[in-house]
């Protein structure tokens, strides 16, 4: 049963204002849909409200406080973009529930999403037309379906063939298997030509496999200029060579942003049309490396400044003999507020996203990006947005697995963990930390290193060779969960519930998550915890660890889980 309060803002019979809703069954898919569609002038709000009474629900945006199933976070009147705000760079228009319903809101929506403060224990879908929407639509609009199923299992499948669609190729097959190294959280923007082979060296002589190399932020010259630091970096392509000779392909960090004093390339872009403008005809915006300075934006909707930006990078790939990119950034909200974008008005500011994201594709399999809307069909990695170094839900271990999940739910399957251990904004990651987060890493797609494991001692030098070889020792496998992905919508990394979606203990689980349909990883994600309870859905398990089979469902209490060990078990049938 669901119950909503429909028309909370706008009345049926507002003589200025449409109402439809349309019932029907698809027999095709044995599920019934409820479709409704609110639409007035640009001064109507719309807002729906439905209870969450007592089911379980998933997928909604990234998130910071990133928690699973999502009726229990809080959201306020939440534009759903893809934004820097609370690490939203994930925003699709698709939440989906244990009794086996669905909604979908339709993209040209100005859509804002509230849990519990609207109503309480309610999910509200509010359509307003102001920031960070267009003012200049020519009218309101909420349009959503309801579609109705026997379970949350075959609601998914159905969302996907209908609405999210499913990637279409595989990522790169190295970095798959072996970790990438990434100079970002050790060195933040303090890298050279010294520390750069430094580090290259460290990790050739520890003996651990590698995807590539990444040279992360800060190599240019200025912020947008794509040109090397000759002072910080005088021999840039001999460094590559020299670091492809120890068995790296090389990957770099590239933006979408030029700041104002990154001359001349900024005037070049602005006389051209290439940067995003706001409502007032303004370029001026913000993001994490201003330095002083104003950046830009490029307008990725106009495609002759996605050409341009394309070229510059083809030319730096080219001139230094790069192996491919990190694109780091693409969310909306790093335009100027409210902003003016090519292609239908009724799809800004979410235009970009798309615009950005399919540019950046073009560049192949080895790429990675972090945000997306409306992109899951692309055969790249997506990126969580950064961790923080903590142990909680305020961005830190325990969100990786709901991270995941949410990501997955949403479409996004080829997922790209962050650092493990975390950015080090806060402190450097402890052992136990590390150790802990490359464990809840292993049945993920892909491993990224940053901080390293002799950071530590021994004992976590070589657990953490253990845990990056039992990663690579199922690398088919994942490539396996990918293929079935692509051919059949399948998540890459399904909640555990895939397997029982009746089962009212799984679906309220948070922090254990399949590989495919055949691997069950609970990992540890407590500070000090040497045990925990596992709960694995029916079917006959093999302990990972032990080898011992067991029947589910059953709760497993107090598994035994020192440092050294990682809970996963094998679905034998």
């Amino acid at each position: 049963m669901v119950l909503g309060n429909i028309g909370r803002k706008s009345a049926a019979n507002d003589p200025d204002v449409t109402f439809d809703m349309d019932v029907d069954y698809d027999a095709s898919n044995d599920g019934w849909r409820v479709s409704i569609r609110w639409e007035g002038p640009t001064d109507k709000i719309f807002e729906d409200c439905f209870g969450f009474r007592g089911k379980q629900w998933y997928a909604g945006p990234e998130q910071k406080q990133q928690y699973w199933p999502i009726q229990n976070g809080k959201l306020e009147k939440y534009s759903i973009i893809s934004k820097e705000d609370d690490n939203a760079a994930v925003s699709e228009r698709y939440w989906l529930n244990s009794a086996g319903y669905y909604f979908h809101v339709q993209p040209d929506v100005p859509l804002f999403v509230d849990y519990h403060n609207v109503l309480d224990d309610h999910i509200c879908f509010i359509a307003e037309v102001t920031a960070p929407y267009s003012t200049r639509r020519a009218n309101n609009v909420l349009k959503y379906d309801i579609w109705f199923f026997e379970n949350a299992k075959i609601a998914h499948q159905h969302a996907v063939d209908t609405f999210l669609g499913r990637p279409t190729g595989l990522p790169d097959y190295r970095m798959i298997q072996y970790p990438v190294w990434s100079t970002w959280a050790r060195y933040s923007r303090e890298i050279d030509q010294d520390s750069l082979w430094e580090f290259a060296n460290e990790i050739k002589e520890s003996g651990f496999p590698n995807a590539q190399f990444e040279i992360d932020d800060l190599w240019e010259i200025c912020y947008g200029s794509l040109t090397v630091n000759e002072n910080k970096l005088p021999d840039f392509k001999k460094l590559i060579q020299d670091i492809k000779g120890l068995g790296f392909r090389v990957s770099i960090w590239v933006h979408p942003f030029i700041n104002k004093d990154c001359e001349p390339w900024y005037s070049f872009a602005l006389d051209n049309g290439y940067l995003v403008l706001n409502e007032e005809g303004s370029p001026d915006t913000s993001w994490w490396n201003n330095n002083g300075s104003v950046p830009a934006y490029i307008d990725f909707t106009n495609s002759a400044a996605g050409d341009w930006f394309s070229s510059r990078v083809t030319e730096l790939i080219q001139t230094y003999d790069i192996d491919s990119v990190k694109f780091d950034a693409g969310e909306s909200s790093w335009s100027p507020q409210i902003p003016v974008q090519n292609g239908p008005i009724d799809l800004h500011p979410g235009n970009i996203v798309e615009a950005y994201v399919r540019t950046v594709a073009n560049f192949g399999p080895m790429i990675e990006v972090r945000s997306g809307m409306r992109t899951q069909d692309l055969p790249v990695f997506i990126r969580m947005v950064d961790k923080d170094t903590l142990w909680d839900f305020d961005n830190g271990l325990a969100t990786l697995v709901t991270t995941l999940l949410a990501m997955n739910l949403n479409g996004y399957t080829l997922v790209l963990p962050d650092m493990i251990g975390g950015n080090g904004y806060n402190a450097k990651p402890s052992k136990e930390l590390f150790v802990r987060w490359l464990q809840a890493n292993v049945f993920m797609p892909t491993l990224q290193y940053s901080f390293v494991p002799w950071d530590h001692d021994e004992e976590a030098v070589e657990i953490s060779r253990k845990y990056t070889q039992l990663h690579a020792d199922y690398a088919d496998e994942i490539v396996t969960a990918m293929v079935a992905s692509i051919e059949q919508g399948t998540p890459v990394n399904p909640p555990i519930w895939w397997l029982d979606p009746t089962d009212e203990d799984a679906l309220a689980v948070w922090d254990e998550f399949l590989l495919g349909e055949r691997i069950l990883a609970a990992p540890v994600m407590e500070e000090g915890a040497v045990s925990r309870n596992v709960y694995l859905p029916k079917g006959n398990w093999q302990d990972g660890n032990t080898g011992e089979d067991i029947q589910g469902p059953i709760w497993l209490t107090d598994y035994p889980a020192p440092l050294d060990t990682l809970p996963y078990f094998i679905l034998q049938d």
